[in-house]
């Protein structure tokens, strides 16, 4: 399954659920989207600039999404970037330290 399509996936579980709490955030149903994604760009201490440069500086090429999602239980921006070669990869940023958590193609 794609990361992606996992991501999704999980979400709808979560809904059925009810709520999920991780890393300190709590979000309920879906009903206010908007304010789950405020809620999470507060807590997010890196900005999405800051997040694009890193991931630029770990892969150069082409920056074509930035999202802010929560995976394993963190905050963690997620951008995609498409190479001189043509492959889309993803790179996890921390949003709480900046740090990079990992690269893959997607």
């Amino acid at each position: 399954m794609r990361p992606h399509a996992f991501t999704i996936f999980t979400f709808a579980v979560v809904l059925m659920a009810g709520t999920l709490t991780g890393g300190g955030l709590a979000y309920a149903d879906g009903k206010d989207k908007e304010d789950d994604k405020a809620t999470m760009a507060a807590a997010a201490k890196v900005t999405i600039e800051q997040a694009v440069k890193t991931a630029s500086q770990k892969v150069p090429g082409k920056i074509i999404e930035a999202e802010l999602e929560t995976k394993h239980n963190r905050l963690v921006w997620e951008v995609e970037i498409v190479t001189s070669d043509k492959k889309v990869m993803e790179v996890h940023i921390d949003a709480a330290s900046g740090a990079v958590i990992d690269v893959e193609e997607e």
